[in-house]
């Protein structure tokens, strides 16, 4: 926090006047000593409350200032005593000057609480609102995701091809919907097992006779890709599909051994 947020947080006039506990105190004092625009705060706000302290108080008349100055220091034995009326006159007026002080202190601290509680609400309202703004977000962008699968999946144009599971994946499965119109491959790999560390499944179009692999694309991200459809451009020729797992950064050729899916067109 730097020195004007200290300040602004209205620590230092709780501190003037009384109300932080030993360590809040403490707090204080240790800014104070190390920062000059924190003591000169302090003062403002300590004139302040004085001047605020003698603008309620009561004024006394001369008289009763002169006996009242009398009595404390005796410098006149036979001054004239303070008649019962109008010693509680002078108390009654000191009691009403500094209820009417406290009052008002007591009516500044109370607001001051209340901004701060209204400040803390406004402040968690807007931070679950930016909350909200990005999980509507986010599920806007999940539902466009959704519908462009579904656009996909329906799309009559789409050749669709069942890639079945090879030896070195018996149990995967894989889906290539080929549009051969916009030469676009979408690959849904949710069958495929997530690959190891450091490796990424490679799509290759393959023509069967003589057997010529022309590499496609890769499943990049395939962790960070919820729906597992992946959409591959430039697929001209193709009499089938086939997915091997390659080395990150995918191979020239494929790796036959590794070959986990194949289907024919």
């Amino acid at each position: 926090m730097s020195t004007q947020e200290y300040i602004d947080s209205g620590i230092l006039e709780l501190y003037v006047y009384g109300c932080l506990n030993t360590s809040e105190i403490e707090e204080v004092n240790k800014m104070a000593q190390q920062f000059a625009i924190i003591r000169e705060e302090i003062m403002v706000i300590e004139k302040s409350l004085l001047l605020l302290s003698s603008s309620v108080a009561p004024r006394l008349s001369g008289k009763n200032y002169e006996v009242i100055k009398q009595h404390i220091f005796d410098s006149q034995p036979k001054a004239t005593p303070i008649q019962p009326a109008e010693k509680a006159q002078i108390k009654l007026s000191q009691y009403l000057g500094w209820a009417a002080a406290l009052l008002f202190l007591a009516g500044t601290i109370y607001f001051y609480q209340e901004g701060l509680t209204k400040a803390s609400t406004i402040a968690k309202i807007s931070v679950e609102k930016v909350k909200l703004n990005k999980e509507y977000t986010a599920l806007q962008s999940k539902n466009q995701v959704n519908e462009d699968v579904l656009t996909i999946v329906r799309d009559v144009q789409n050749t669709v091809v069942p890639l079945a599971g090879q030896e070195a994946s018996p149990t995967a499965v894989a889906k290539v919907y080929w549009n051969q119109e916009t030469h676009t491959v979408y690959v849904d790999g949710a069958g495929l097992p997530e690959p190891p560390e450091g490796m990424v499944y490679q799509v290759w179009a393959l023509k069967l006779n003589p057997l010529t692999p022309l590499s496609i694309g890769l499943l990049d991200n395939y962790k960070k890709n919820e729906n597992l459809i992946f959409p591959l451009h430039n697929v001209i020729e193709a009499e089938a599909f086939g997915i091997t797992l390659e080395p990150a950064g995918g191979s020239a050729s494929p790796t036959l051994e590794q070959l986990f899916t194949l289907g024919k067109v």
